[in-house]
């Protein structure tokens, strides 16, 4: 490393290191006077003793390694634990990455207050060497703060995905499990949630949308095909529960939706409730199907299921009017189930009330169906639900 140098200045630049080494703690007094301003440590988020024994260490390490002017394997090494360590007692990056360079600064200004003019062109000359040292300590440390963050998050996500299990599993009703969840989820039990549903493709959308969400969580469970994802809004009372958000945790990609959920005790039902409407998706939804928008598919599938299928029923009886008649009596049903208003639905379909009223009449006539009956009008909404 030094071969650049002649032996003299070899000589002369292992001796300002070893003096250096001899003033460590003057060098450690330093560094805490300075990162005692950087957050984080300001807020001694790490135990005094704890950055004073760091110091000491890694400034002696640091100085090891300027002889040669690269990061010797123990620094590294050293590095390579401060950088877990500190993952592990919740260092914000930023703070950490600062404090390390904090070293180089430290270093540099002895050096220059312990050389005299003789050794200028000595200590210019060495300046990338010591920078180096530092960035390469500096660089191991953030590379393992990373790398135990990543391992943090999984054995977070791991350790809430069992407790996800539990909750949608056998035992999932039972006062242990939903507090243990709650707990592990960091959600209040008792409040309200939201969950959905999806397959396929829709389901790596509704992912990628609600993990933008300003909700507590998102969580997810697979569960077969079907994926579900649910989530506990804020309340405005919270701080990141703002006026503004309203809506922030509705999702808008095609699936199965169950909104108001009340705790964690009706989460697994309502979840049924969401892959039953998911299954429901026709290519024609560009939005969620919700219990208020797909309550009438779900129980006409049911129906179906029973043996029971109104569509066909209905188009059985229709089959007697001509085309013209059918689809002019269906556009006129189908908008007045929607409002139960004969001049709102006159006012759509832009016909007199008149019309509306002969047209109802001869659907009355024809299927014996009367729409003022609410349970009749009940039934043929079912059968055509879209």
């Amino acid at each position: 490393m030094h071969n650049f140098m002649d032996a003299g200045s070899s000589d002369r630049w292992n001796s300002i290191v070893k003096d250096l080494g001899d003033r460590i703690d003057g060098l450690a007094e330093r560094f805490l006077t300075r990162v005692s301003n950087v957050p984080s440590y300001a807020t001694e988020m790490v135990d005094p003793a704890d950055v004073r024994k760091t110091a000491l260490e890694s400034l002696h390490l640091l100085a090891q390694s300027l002889v040669d002017g690269t990061a010797g394997p123990e620094l590294l090494d050293y590095a390579s634990a401060l950088g877990e360590k500190r993952a592990r007692q919740g260092i914000p990056p930023e703070s950490l990455i600062t404090a390390i360079r904090l070293d180089f600064s430290v270093v540099w200004t002895d050096l220059l207050e312990h050389c005299g003019p003789e050794d200028a062109v000595l200590l210019a000359g060495q300046v990338e060497h010591v920078w180096r040292v530092v960035d390469e300590y500096a660089t191991q440390t953030h590379m393992s703060y990373l790398a135990e963050r990543v391992r943090m998050a999984q054995e977070e996500s791991n350790f809430r995905q069992e407790f996800i299990a539990k909750l949608f599993g056998p035992a999932g009703q039972t006062v242990d499990v939903i507090a243990r969840a709650a707990s592990a989820l960091e959600v209040d039990p008792d409040g309200e949630f939201e969950i959905a549903a999806a397959t396929g493709p829709a389901a790596r959308a509704l992912q990628k949308e609600v993990s933008g969400f300003r909700v507590k969580g998102p969580f997810m469970y697979q569960g077969g095909n079907v994926t579900f994802m649910f989530w506990q809004p804020f309340s405005r009372t919270h701080p990141r529960g703002r006026p503004s958000d309203t809506g922030a945790g509705s999702p808008v990609t095609a699936c199965g939706l169950v909104q108001g959920v009340s705790g964690l005790r009706s989460l697994v039902a309502a979840a049924a409730t969401a892959a039953a409407l998911a299954q429901l998706l026709t290519d024609e939804d560009a939005a969620p199907l919700t219990i208020e928008t797909g309550w009438r598919r779900l129980a006409r599938e049911k129906l179906r299921d029973a043996g029971l299928d109104l569509e066909r029923e209905l188009d059985a009886l229709l089959a007697q009017c001509r085309e013209g008649e059918r689809a002019r009596m269906e556009e006129t049903v189908r908008a007045f189930l929607q409002t139960g208003s004969v001049a709102e639905t006159a006012a759509g379909l832009f016909c007199h009330r008149n019309t509306i009223l002969n047209r109802l009449a001869r659907f009355r006539e024809v299927t014996g169906f009367d729409l003022v009956i609410p349970a009749q009008a009940a039934r043929v909404a079912i059968a055509w639900p879209n």
